[in-house]
């Protein structure tokens, strides 16, 4: 699939803001939600609340960009959202940095931290599609579990004294946070409005997120930017928005390949994503296309090329 860089750059003008635009998003279509929930209007909840889930998918897409220092010029901002997104959804923003760093210089090999346990050759199939059932059915819990489990790891790679220290004091502001909200929400009695307006869609956006990580890497037998990776590279106006309000994620494997790149310059090199080796996956046309191709391949979850007998990452879609 050959895509022109100036067929996607010149179409993705409002890029530099979509950001702040998903934060801004968010808030409008919560208060609506609770308006709604507020009035008894449970068939507009629904589709409202499908709605903020998808903007606190974006929002984790931005702790992602921030775990780069892509997501704000200024460091301290990015820096702050970074700490804010990661509090919110139970996670160490320097843990988090420091774990993803292995997965870009490992990616699909034994030592991705991020791909365990589908990257581990010795691991059974029951355990692998064990993960899977849970990760993305409860992403929310399973993320956070996956990064901790690193941390705590008895040979964890996070030697640094300062480093480690700065990361229990993340899970201490993570516990007075949230120890705060819950406490605030049981003594005004609002359980029910917090369960429609964050707790309903921070679950489903934790599933979301799961099942992007899954579409990106799982079920592909290769070890390089483009053999590892899925890609979309969406044409239709409703993928190109779909795209903005992921800030681009959808061209991961040009992430891969330019890493220091920020989201708004990703589409102006989708050419990049061009199968040039055997193996190397050619960009998706839309979401619907890659999950066929990950659902051939949940039954026996893995990833890399290490596999014995790995399947043909090329294989007819």
């Amino acid at each position: 699939m050959n895509i022109p860089e100036d067929d996607h750059g010149s179409t993705h003008w409002v890029s530099r803001a979509a950001f702040p635009l998903i934060s801004a998003a968010l808030m409008v279509t919560q208060i609506a939600l609770g308006f709604a929930y507020h009035h008894g209007l449970i068939g507009l909840c629904l589709p409202l609340a499908l709605l903020v889930s998808h903007f606190m998918h974006g929002l984790l897409v931005g702790f992602h960009e921030a775990s780069h220092g892509l997501l704000r010029k200024n460091r301290f901002f990015n820096e702050f959202d970074g700490l804010l997104t990661g509090t919110l959804s139970f996670m160490s923003f320097t843990l988090y940095r420091a774990a993803h760093q292995k997965h870009h210089s490992h990616l699909a090999t034994e030592r991705d931290v991020e791909l365990w346990p589908f990257v581990i050759v010795t691991s059974p199939r029951w355990q692998r599609r064990l993960v899977a059932c849970i990760e993305l059915n409860a992403g929310i819990l399973f993320t956070p579990f996956l990064f901790l489990r690193v941390f705590l790891h008895r040979d964890s790679f996070i030697k640094s004294k300062r480093v480690r220290r700065r990361i229990w004091l993340e899970y201490a502001l993570i516990v007075g946070v949230w120890t705060t909200i819950l406490t605030t929400v049981t003594w005004f009695h609002v359980w029910d409005y917090f369960c429609w307006i964050l707790l309903g869609p921070a679950v489903i956006a934790g599933n979301l997120q799961s099942w992007r990580k899954y579409i990106e890497h799982v079920g592909l037998s290769g070890h390089t930017a483009r053999s590892a990776t899925r890609s979309i590279v969406a044409k239709s106006w409703s993928g190109r928005l779909l795209s903005l309000t992921l800030l681009h994620e959808p061209f991961h494997g040009i992430h891969h390949l330019k890493m220091a790149l920020p989201h708004d310059e990703l589409p102006q090199h989708a050419a990049l994503l061009d199968p040039e080796t055997d193996g190397d996956v050619a960009p998706f046309p839309n979401y619907r296309s890659a999950v066929r191709h990950l659902l051939r391949h949940l039954s026996d979850p893995k990833a890399g090329s290490h596999w014995p007998a790995a399947p043909d990452a090329r294989e007819a879609r």
